[in-house]
């Protein structure tokens, strides 16, 4: 069974910065990390590997430095890395995005065989879209199953998965044919803690990289800047607000005397805020 991991590396959180005139993530000299989220596709990928047997391919694009990440993907036991780096990557939407990962993905389908299941987080902490998973299944024609929170059952000889999905309505149990992507919720395993040996390993091995070229993409004005239509307008902190919240006091009262008071200060609140909710 072969199974590609769509990986990321990603700013830490909690020192992210954005370009004053591109209004794009500034990467240089912050701390990365791997994307939360996938951590859990990676785990899942592993756990799917040791019951039926193959192999585990960890993708990501980003630039050299992503090797660092892809390292420590590997410690916990993967058996190949594959770096999609070039400067013409940079700069990409999600829309570029997918298209590169989709064809790196194609390609790696020829050099070590095509994948069954093809596994993403269910989004990324720096971009928060949770639209590449769809992206690329998209792209290649596969079935897409997101926001799944356990996987039930694989029959190879069938060529079918059982997962359960997380909806508004509740839990959705589904069965799709292989090759199909999944996007996995976060809390739906444990990552385990790699043997020394994996680590090893990991430190020793080769990781595979591929340039626009390498990848066999056709047509470089889809990757990057030059294929990414999303443009942000602006990147701001929201400024705290100048109103203070109000207590009322009702004592023993009931409710409905909480609704009375509130429209008995009606006047009185429009004057101070300049409006107030429609409907109330």
């Amino acid at each position: 069974m072969h199974i590609v991991v769509c990986m990321k590396q990603v700013p830490d959180s909690a020192q992210i910065r954005v370009h004053p005139v591109t209004n794009t993530i500034m990467r240089q000299g912050v701390p990365t990390i791997i994307n939360p989220y996938d951590l859990f596709a990676i785990e899942e990928a592993l756990r799917l590997r040791q019951k039926f047997g193959g192999a585990v391919t960890i993708l990501t694009m980003g630039p050299p430095s992503a090797e660092d990440s892809l390292r420590k993907a590997l410690s916990f036991g993967a058996d190949r890395a594959v770096l999609l780096t070039d400067r013409f990557f940079a700069g990409a939407d999600t829309l570029a995005t997918t298209y590169a990962l989709a064809t790196a993905i194609r390609k790696i389908g020829v050099e070590f065989g095509p994948p069954h299941v093809v596994f993403t987080g269910k989004q990324t902490i720096d971009g928060d879209t949770a639209q590449v998973g769809p992206g690329v299944a998209k792209r290649l024609g596969l079935m897409q199953l997101t926001y799944v929170s356990h996987i039930d059952n694989v029959d190879l000889e069938a060529g079918t998965i059982d997962v359960e999905r997380r909806s508004e309505g509740g839990v959705q149990k589904l069965r799709s044919k292989m090759p199909c992507l999944i996007s996995v919720l976060e809390g739906v395993n444990e990552m385990r803690i790699g043997s020394l040996s994996d680590a090893l390993a990991a430190a020793r091995a080769t990781i595979i990289k591929w340039s626009a070229q390498d990848a066999g993409v056709e047509d470089i004005t889809k990757c990057g800047l030059r294929g990414s239509p999303t443009i942000v307008k602006r990147v701001f902190a929201p400024k705290p607000r100048a109103e203070k919240a109000q207590f009322i006091e009702l004592g023993d009262k009931p409710g409905d005397a909480f609704v009375d008071e509130l429209f008995k200060r009606r006047p009185k609140l429009e004057s101070e805020l300049g409006h107030l909710t429609r409907g109330y």
